[in-house]
């Protein structure tokens, strides 16, 4: 099932996305109290699936499908060829980073270059939704404890980035996270370690890779979070990025007023950004 968090008519509320239309759950809360209660949800959505009826998604405003999740964790080094691009040693251990809340965006929104910045960047990056979560989860559990995935763009000021031994400062500005264009659950995904992902500016492909070749798979990255603190429903993990970000090219490329940045994985669909300045 494809669940989005949708605006019309000055209403936001959660919908299943069938074809081109999207069907209203009828659900009150956001899509973490969907999440919570899926259970339970489950059955009546199916019926109203089955049932028919909707508007055009063409008449509604995607947005982000978690639009304010309690925890945005994010893996860095986590593909081979981004580690060697970036002149680094394969961790031993998982390397992971906080974005804040207010970085989340929508879909097709647009992405702001903050004010005296100018080494903005992109990353296509698959998204695990947090479900059932926890603590202490096995890896040979953790796929019980994703709800679905989407796509994400982990934009990063790569100035403010390095400029701290902590990233979480220049990977948390202000839209720098967009994801959607809705979650499709975890069992109509299936296998989320054999998904081709891809990015491009302005048309011209820059990344291209498979989550078959990240360095930590899924299941070890909840294991590793969930070893310290409790996963909960609606949490999201940036999975990693692959090789081909533009602070990695020669001359280096970084995003600039105008450009228009498409992230999209094999059976998830995309987003697409247009880079503008703050304000």
């Amino acid at each position: 099932m494809k669940l989005a968090t949708y605006t019309a008519e000055g209403q936001t509320r959660t919908g299943v996305v069938v074809g081109d239309t999207i069907i209203d759950t009828g659900v009150d809360g956001t899509m973490i109290d969907l999440i919570r209660d899926w259970s339970i949800l489950k059955p009546g959505l199916e019926a109203k699936v089955a049932a028919g009826g909707g508007v055009p998604l063409s008449t509604v405003k995607l947005e982000s499908p978690v639009q304010r999740p309690g925890k945005i964790w994010a893996i860095g080094l986590n593909y081979a060829d981004h580690i060697e691009e970036s002149n680094m040693e394969t961790p031993q251990r998982q390397v992971w980073f906080t974005k804040a809340q207010t970085s989340v965006n929508g879909p097709y929104d647009e992405i702001d270059i903050a004010k005296g910045t100018m080494t903005n960047d992109y990353e296509v990056e698959l998204v695990a939704i947090i479900g059932t979560g926890g603590k202490h989860i096995a890896a040979t559990e953790a796929a019980a404890a994703i709800f679905g995935y989407c796509v994400g763009n982990d934009v990063t000021e790569r100035m403010w980035q390095h400029a701290s031994p902590q990233w979480s400062l220049g990977k948390s500005f202000d839209t720098h996270a967009p994801m959607g264009p809705w979650i499709v659950t975890a069992d109509e995904v299936g296998d989320p370690h054999n998904l081709g992902l891809r990015c491009f500016v302005n048309g011209e492909k820059r990344q291209d890779s498979n989550t078959k070749h990240l360095v930590f798979n899924i299941w070890q990255q909840v294991e590793h979070l969930s070893t310290g603190m409790t996963l909960e429903p609606g949490d999201i993990l940036f999975t990693g990025t692959p090789g081909g970000v533009g602070a990695a090219m020669d001359p280096r490329q970084f995003l600039k007023e105008g450009d228009v940045v498409r992230c999209e994985i094999d059976d998830l669909g995309h987003i697409e950004g247009t880079m503008v300045a703050e304000g």
